[in-house]
């Protein structure tokens, strides 16, 4: 079966509610082993549909949350519930958030308490530019997951992957200007009117750098933040050309990066049809990514 074959027949698959066998068969293999492969499991999120039931576990164990040898799952799961608790407890008697409300809040405070910077006078919510990628990662885990001890822990490995991204956010801006000038160069030029690509402009970095957390809907943006655990670190230019796509009628009306932002995210994408395409044309453009082991 091609490569194209076999994406058509997942997307089918995910449309309809459910997975091919040989796709649950190959995931309940490579879970089961009595230790788990790290490079399959994450070839696995690459190349394949999540079953949501499973995204949690397959996320942790490809974050080293979970440990590979399975016989040590529970004793570990027991270890991150501990620091996880007393984490939530220290914040709780100390005063410095209201546990009852705001939670992505709550675990951004256990996040600066375990990282020694909670006591810190001067530390105000989102008072750094990477305190706020953390809280829209919170923020759009939160809405995937059910359980806030694994949404914490796995919160923390993600924007350890969103670290790499930023790293490598102007490698991933001269990309996406090479792909808009091949397939679309009167939006590239609209675009760049926007000033979009300089060096010192940040609103595209935070896109990338938090992979648009907070601007597409969490349920279908979790397709794409997949693709991130399995390696895809460029697939969020092949999101961001989608989405360019998507208001490029407006474009050429904007007249600041600010309006950009704010029409970007009036789209949300619910029904998921932009992130589709996002993945689909990243599938096509495998010449252009790189599979990280």
């Amino acid at each position: 079966m091609t490569t194209d074959e076999r994406n058509f027949r997942s997307s089918y698959y995910e449309k309809v509610g459910c997975f091919s066998v040989e796709e649950k068969k190959s995931l309940n293999k490579l879970l089961q082993d009595d230790i788990r492969n790290p490079a399959k499991l994450k070839h696995f999120v690459y190349t394949f549909t999540v079953p949501a039931q499973q995204r949690s576990l397959l996320w942790s164990l490809i974050m080293g949350i979970m440990p590979l040898h399975k016989s040590n799952t529970e004793y570990v799961r027991e270890q991150r519930r501990q620091v996880y608790e007393d984490l939530l407890r220290a914040v709780n008697v100390m005063r410095f958030v209201d546990v009852d409300k705001s939670r992505h809040l709550v675990l951004y405070k256990m996040w600066l308490l375990e990282n020694n910077r909670l006591l810190h006078s001067n530390v105000r919510v989102g008072s750094q530019p990477d305190d706020n990628h953390f809280i829209e990662i919170v923020r759009t885990l939160l809405e995937i997951f059910d359980n806030e001890m694994e949404t914490y822990w796995i919160a923390k490995g993600f924007y350890q992957y969103t670290r790499e991204l930023k790293k490598e956010c102007g490698k991933l801006k001269e990309l996406t200007q090479v792909l808009l000038k091949r397939e679309d160069i009167a939006l590239f030029y609209g675009l760049e009117k926007l000033e979009l690509f300089d060096v010192n402009s940040k609103l595209l970095d935070d896109w990338y750098t938090t992979c648009f957390a907070g601007v597409i809907c969490e349920t279908v943006l979790v397709k794409i933040w997949d693709k991130v655990c399995g390696g895809a670190k460029k697939i969020v230019v092949f999101l961001f050309i989608e989405l360019m796509k998507d208001i490029r009628s407006f474009i050429c009306d904007l007249r600041s990066q600010e309006e950009l932002k704010v029409l970007v995210e009036m789209i949300k994408d619910q029904d998921g049809v932009i992130v589709n395409k996002a993945i689909k044309s990243w599938h096509s453009n495998n010449s252009e990514v790189e599979y990280v082991h």
